[in-house]
């Protein structure tokens, strides 16, 4: 059996810093943004790879998501442990220094871990964590 893992999907809070942090600071292109009763979902992916996908979406945008639900993944958000996604590159200091320049939450400077990988980790504007790995 083949798989493939065509979009996943992040949490947004604000459209216009999601675009400006994946769109801008990211180089990913924009390949959907469609709205819904003042909801917006945008589709975004790195440019060269038109099968792979992140839907930001709006949270709890679910209409089977209780008011109490909603309030706890708020929180969530707001702490930086409701969703996350990892990334990978061949010029891991290059990505680093422009997230850096560009204002990102930095959680960790890349770094050689212990159990093999070099990698950073950075939050977007809706506190999403992005672990980048560098590819040898």
């Amino acid at each position: 059996m083949e798989l493939s893992i065509q979009a996943s999907f992040l949490p947004h809070d604000d459209p216009e810093a999601a675009l400006a942090f994946y769109r801008d600071l990211l180089g990913f292109e924009v390949r959907n943004d469609v709205g819904y009763e003042g909801m917006r979902w945008i589709t975004v992916g790195p440019v060269g790879q038109p099968a792979t996908s992140i839907v930001l979406e709006p949270p709890a945008a679910d209409p089977g998501v209780t008011s109490e639900e909603r309030r706890t993944i708020t929180e969530m958000m707001a702490k930086g442990s409701y969703a996350g996604i990892l990334m990978s590159t061949h010029d891991l200091d290059g990505v680093f220094d422009r997230l850096q320049a560009g204002g990102a939450e930095i959680v960790q400077e890349p770094v050689q871990q212990q159990y093999g990988v070099r990698d950073c980790a950075v939050r977007d504007p809706a506190g999403n964590l992005i672990r980048i790995s560098e590819l040898r």
